[in-house]
């Protein structure tokens, strides 16, 4: 068997991983000419972790990334409305990593090129359209001026092309482009002093105005480290598209995203200090997709953003196209023919996915804070006579849970 896997990210490079170990062929084909180490800081949670430390990836990402220890849900004004350790410290049998994308993405990338040789990966490959018969599918690749560059051949072809999928608008073409509910995302990194364990995160204020710090790397000292900022707030209705197209490398404007940071008290953290230190950052409109009805159509099927774009609450993006990319190659490797895998695939995996992207919507875990600054917008004296920790706990491990990386093991913090 042989894939063609379309998309050179965190889901397309963990897919050519999975499959190899299965003993599967693929070749991947990436739209820009290099791949690069785009974006800031994200978590990847212990259920993608452990299936990354299962491809032998768990000592490169350590030299990388920091070991998540805490988790701080504050209200925007500084008050605390839940704790509780991660990954190793909350029971799991691996961590969970703060991590810079782009070096997530190295790391599978280079374990990629060691495993399945440079070639596997073709890059200026822009998918033009694709054929399917009884025998496989044929894919046609073209360059950024509109000349044709390849043709592949496979048994299937698997659509790893991010939320403005070429393969998804092949698929359904009447579905028009990704939503935006109004929210715009600021995320930044620059070297700063450590704050509370140096492996601490913090996400302050609900869906409407959040700020969210944690470190994603060791800093330029002991006492330092690479910390990750990012600044969300509300600033349209959602009716309307964002004022700029959805991407990893828009740069942010300073004087759009200052007025709105005065809005944070974090007694933990100087923000806007840190975020005055940081040369340049990005922006982020947050923009998903509705859930789709089905994800495959004969021997091509979709995966990652492309399947599930959601918004980036709950840390569970890249993690989810993680999970994708394992079960995707496991039903590959048990089925007796391809379309019986992707079927299979399909069914395990789009009724969770749009589950979590419906639950992204209204807030996810970071839903909590939501609910007391609702029941005590000027503040509290104690939070367990605004919203008790029954109800605060229903909130934060019914996500974890419904998204599949819940502690075996919880204890009250």
């Amino acid at each position: 068997m042989k894939a063609i896997i379309v998309g050179g990210g965190i889901g397309g490079l963990t897919t050519a991983l999975m499959l190899r170990s299965r003993g599967i062929s693929c070749e991947l084909y990436e739209q820009s000419e290099t791949i690069r180490e785009l974006g800031v800081g994200i978590n990847t949670l212990p259920h993608a972790i452990r299936e990354l430390a299962g491809l032998g990836l768990l000592d490169k990402l350590d030299e990388v990334a920091i070991r998540t220890h805490e988790l701080f849900y504050l209200t925007r004004h500084g008050q605390q409305v839940w704790h509780e350790k991660r990954g190793l410290d909350a029971g799991h049998d691996v961590p969970q990593f703060s991590v810079h994308r782009g070096r997530l993405q190295s790391v599978i990338h280079q374990a990629v090129i060691e495993r399945l040789g440079a070639d596997a990966i073709r890059t200026g490959c822009r998918l033009g359209s694709f054929t399917q018969d009884e025998g496989g599918v044929s894919a046609y690749f073209f360059d950024r001026s509109g000349a044709h560059v390849h043709t592949a051949r496979g048994d299937i072809l698997i659509g790893a092309d991010g939320i403005h999928s070429k393969v998804r608008e092949a698929l359904f073409p009447d579905e028009g482009g990704p939503c935006w509910n109004g929210l715009m995302l600021w995320r930044g990194a620059t070297d700063w002093p450590a704050f509370l364990t140096g492996r601490s995160m913090i996400i302050a204020g609900g869906l409407n105005a959040k700020a969210v710090i944690y470190p994603i790397a060791p800093g330029s000292s002991p006492a330092s480290r690479l910390t990750n900022w990012a600044v969300l707030v509300r600033i349209g209705d959602g009716t309307s598209p964002p004022p700029r197209r959805e991407g990893w490398s828009n740069l942010g404007r300073r004087d759009e995203m200052m007025p709105y940071v005065t809005g944070f008290t974090i007694p933990q953290v100087d923000f806007a200090g840190l975020i005055n230190a940081t040369p340049e950052f990005w922006e982020y409109p947050c923009c998903d997709r509705d859930p789709l009805p089905h994800w495959s159509s004969g021997r091509v099927t979709l995966l990652g953003d492309a399947a599930h774009p959601m918004y980036p609450v709950g840390s569970n993006g890249a993690s989810q196209a993680i999970l994708d990319a394992r079960c995707l190659a496991d039903m590959l490797a048990r089925a007796e023919h391809p379309r019986q895998a992707l079927a299979a695939y399909e069914r395990q995996r789009l009724p969770m996915t749009a589950d979590i992207v419906a639950s992204n919507r209204r807030g996810g875990p970071e839903g909590v804070i939501d609910a007391v600054e609702q029941l005590a917008p000027q503040g509290f004296t104690d939070v367990d006579t605004i919203l008790n920790y029954e109800a605060r706990e229903a909130i934060v491990r019914g996500y974890a849970a419904k998204a599949g990386f819940a502690a075996r093991v919880v204890a009250r913090q």
